[in-house]
């Protein structure tokens, strides 16, 4: 499920700034995310970020992506969207049981525990711990093993529709995330999470 973070980067880095760039920081990060849907194996960070700066027109010197690779404080790197705990919190009262799908590094039950997202995901499917990435159909099975649930009866949301569109091949049932609206022919869409309680009983 895509509990729906934001990032906003406040560390100052070797970057400096201002700076101008070929393309906007947002233009690089949506490259990157297609670069990780792509991935046929699990990628470092390293590589991910090689991709972005190679995107910005910066060169990846090694201490650019050491300092691009050090820890943060989750709360000054990401933030949930505003009605994010709100339906965690219905979704827990009316006993729907979570599991998170992620192509993320291992400290990410960490990072939710930092911005507030702690308790609410009884389980992590993550591509730096299985070794594979979505759309690979380990990383849905491993959600829904560790819930105890058939495919059919798991719901997966994310906001990249050929990976909603990949566990509705393996038989799950899937929704995608649209937060600039927007609807997609044949594939059930919500513009912010608080439509997903209509889809679940």
């Amino acid at each position: 499920m895509a509990v729906g973070t934001r990032g906003s980067t406040s560390r100052k880095s070797s970057l400096g700034a201002p700076r101008a760039f070929p393309i906007t920081i947002a233009a690089a990060i949506d490259i990157g995310d297609q670069w990780l849907v792509s991935a046929h194996a699990t990628a470092s960070r390293d590589d991910y970020h090689r991709v972005l700066l190679d995107a910005l027109g910066v060169e990846p010197t090694p201490e650019l992506l050491e300092e691009l690779g050090a820890p943060l404080d989750p709360a000054s790197v990401v933030e949930p969207y505003p009605e994010v705990i709100g339906v965690l919190d219905e979704l827990r009262a009316r006993g729907v049981r979570l599991a998170v799908v992620s192509d993320a590094s291992p400290n990410l039950p960490d990072l939710h525990v930092g911005v507030g997202l702690g308790g609410y995901f009884e389980a992590y499917a993550i591509s730096a711990v299985l070794g594979c990435n979505k759309p690979d159909p380990r990383m849905y099975r491993h959600a829904s093993d560790a819930l105890e649930l058939d495919p059919q009866r798991c719901l997966f949301v994310d906001d990249t529709p050929p990976l909603v569109e990949a566990a509705i091949k393996l038989g799950y049932q899937g929704c995608a995330v649209l937060r600039n609206g927007g609807r997609l022919d044949g594939l059930p869409t919500v513009s912010d999470l608080t439509e997903i309680l209509a889809l679940i009983p």
